[in-house]
């Protein structure tokens, strides 16, 4: 469920009208529904609530927004970071900082040294290599880094090849048969204090069956490691679990999602941890666009409209489909191709698309966008950067300005030998 729903033929976010978001401020523009938002938060924490002890660290990644994250926090999340620019997003919104879990392949000296200062909850690593490099930097600084180590199960999450991330072929974790091995070695390591084991085997998940043979993998791994006398306290789950975005599409709920945790981790003794990230944002935004023109094609008709692959990169990337809806629907349909004006053929959201019917000057909104949208924007073809916007009832406010493309301009150099 979202908040974003037509009145009197017009979509509005809440209780604001898109058109008036439009004039105010541009478009195309990334617009954020707090109700939803506070409400997916809710929902996602309160199924965990079945099991008996765990944290919630957001995956910063999928939507690292101030204002984002400052609702976040107020409901009680921490964060999951990959690199020392998201650490200082989530300090800065308040996350409480033992609430916040380093995750990511390529964390650097200055990173770790960084978030060691700022005293986070947990590191997880990837590698001996990057454990006994962390060790080295506690040392150093008279502290005690406390980690789990990320476990690639060679689990197939059945998702796109681009976000698997639980295969033998990816680049993340520590090999299954190794794991035991390396964790003996990095607890012996002064400076560090191992204390769980970590996966996250892919995002935007369909089913719950390779999220469900991934824990029971690791839990056996974790009875091994224990076996062998060394504590595990922590089991960092991760997160995956997908959302709709096309009508039809069925996900797993957040309580179906946790009655299969309850079951698999029983008897576990661990406090389970947790990094969703798209199904507690996917939904709660839309990136608002203006049709440019409607071009004549060879076949179907050429929607071009002013948001590009520079404000949503995930179509380009990943063919990924994003519901397209007319803000002022009239009923009528058509059968289009939805492009930007990036001179690239990839910059393509939707190709033989059945459409409501839209034609120059209209508004219409991209759904699903709050995930994965304004973070991987660019300004690609000298593009400015695309502005963010939450609403909060009847209120709104800008939460990320559009960065003109002069402004970028103005941060570049000319060097005195090309004067």
């Amino acid at each position: 469920m979202d908040h974003f729903a037509y009145h009197d033929g017009v979509l509005h976010a809440e209780s604001v009208p898109l058109p008036r978001l439009a004039d105010a401020v541009g478009t195309p523009v990334y617009v954020y529904s707090r109700a939803t938002l506070t409400r997916h938060a809710r929902v996602f924490r309160d199924a965990l609530s079945v099991l008996p002890a765990v944290r919630i660290a957001f995956a910063v990644k999928s939507n690292p927004n101030l204002a984002v994250l400052k609702v976040l926090a107020a409901e009680g999340y921490g964060a999951d970071v990959v690199s020392v620019g998201e650490l200082e997003r989530a300090l800065a919104a308040g996350m409480a900082p033992d609430g916040i879990v380093f995750s990511g392949v390529g964390k650097t000296h200055a990173e770790m040294a960084r978030a060691l200062d700022a005293g986070i909850g947990q590191f997880n690593l990837e590698s001996a290599e990057e454990g006994l490099e962390l060790a080295e930097i506690a040392r150093a600084k008279g502290r005690t880094a406390h980690c789990a180590l990320r476990v690639n199960p060679d689990v197939d999450a059945g998702t796109h090849g681009k976000i698997s991330t639980g295969k033998a072929e990816n680049k993340f974790g520590v090999p299954y048969d190794r794991a035991a091995a390396i964790y003996a070695r990095l607890a012996g390591q002064p400076g560090l204090m191992m204390r769980g084991l970590a996966l996250h085997i892919g995002s935007q998940l369909a089913r719950l069956d390779p999220l469900e043979a991934a824990f029971t993998k690791v839990g056996a791994l974790m009875q091994d490691i224990r076996a062998a006398g060394h504590c595990v306290t922590h089991m960092d789950l991760g997160g995956g679990v997908g959302v709709p975005y096309k009508a039809g599409d069925v996900f797993p709920q957040p309580a179906e999602y946790a009655a299969m945790v309850a079951r698999v981790t029983a008897g576990w003794n661990v406090v389970l941890m947790f990094e969703p990230g798209r199904v507690i944002t996917g939904n709660t935004g839309v990136l608002l666009t203006r049709v440019i023109r409607v071009k004549e094609g060879a076949g179907a008709p050429w929607v071009v409209v002013d948001a590009a692959m520079n404000d949503l990169a995930r179509p380009a990337m990943y063919d990924a489909w994003h519901d397209f809806a007319a803000v002022a629907p009239d009923g009528d349909r058509m059968t289009a191709n939805i492009v930007g004006p990036i001179c690239e053929s990839s910059d393509t959201f939707a190709m033989a698309r059945d459409i409501d019917t839209v034609a120059r000057g209209d508004l219409a909104v991209f759904r699903t966008a709050g995930a994965y949208g304004a973070t991987m924007a660019s300004t690609y073809n000298s593009r400015a950067m695309v502005p963010e916007v939450m609403v909060d009832g009847d209120r709104w406010a800008v939460v990320a300005d559009r960065i003109a493309s002069a402004t970028i301009l103005a941060a570049e150099r000319v060097p005195d030998f090309l004067l």
